[in-house]
């Protein structure tokens, strides 16, 4: 055992590593969600099925090939701690391993056949800033390691720090972030297949003007994949 490691097992005897969800003390290979919450994890499996719930919230909105959602996000639910970590007090980990599992669950699936791009839902700047890195890019980061497919993270940009879309109504949402995103280099995404990735859906407003932004590609094709679904 070198000198790190007895540092690290000496530091975890008064401050443990434990679980976000469980709080049950972390083994060694284990970072911020134990196995067992890993294993519990409320899994849609709806890439499986087209005209999912996911697709239908959205079908009619903007043209897409598929949606799919990785979890069942609820109140109290495991996937909620999970998500608040990542947003918000720095678990960026969190996000990577996240994507790493759902990237394996698609692996050789017909869902993410013909992807060119995984593209993360942009954070504006200040945001981006303030918040030291963009969660829906860490889920596409692991996407990328378990599928193999580059991450695109410069090209749609957001151009207006919208606030929040908490307890906003489904009109208010779509008010709140219309015409805020932007894309750069529209012959980047022509012709090219999209996967659009995002933390939460729960109206569909923000993936739709994404989807309006990226409208300006010619013959793109978009995809989307998020970690949990609120519906």
């Amino acid at each position: 055992m070198n000198f790190k490691s007895i540092i690290t097992e000496w530091l975890s005897l008064f401050y443990p590593r434990c679980c976000v969800v469980c709080d049950k003390k972390l083994l060694p290979c284990e970072k911020s969600v134990c196995l067992a919450c890993i294993y519990k994890l409320p899994r849609t499996n709806d890439f499986r099925y087209p005209g999912n719930q996911a697709e239908t919230l959205l079908a009619g909105r903007f043209p897409f090939e598929r949606v799919a959602t990785f979890c069942v996000f609820s109140k109290q639910g495991i996937l909620q701690p999970m998500i608040h970590q990542l947003k918000y007090n720095q678990k960026r980990e969190i996000g990577v391993l996240l994507g790493k599992l759902y990237g394996q669950d698609l692996v050789g699936s017909d869902f993410v056949r013909g992807v060119d791009f995984i593209v993360p839902v942009a954070l504006h700047p200040k945001k981006l800033r303030s918040r030291g890195y963009n969660q829906s890019e860490m889920f596409a980061c692991g996407l990328s390691q378990s599928l193999g497919i580059p991450v695109s993270t410069d090209n749609l940009i957001r151009v207006v720090n919208n606030p929040t879309q908490t307890k906003r109504t489904r009109m208010q949402r779509w008010e709140n972030v219309k015409d805020i995103f932007s894309v750069l280099n529209a012959d980047l995404y022509a012709e090219k297949h999209i996967l659009l990735v995002d933390d939460v859906i729960t109206t569909g407003s923000t993936l739709e003007a994404c989807a309006h932004a990226l409208s300006v590609c010619e013959n793109v094709k978009l995809s989307i994949a998020t970690i949990g679904d609120v519906f």
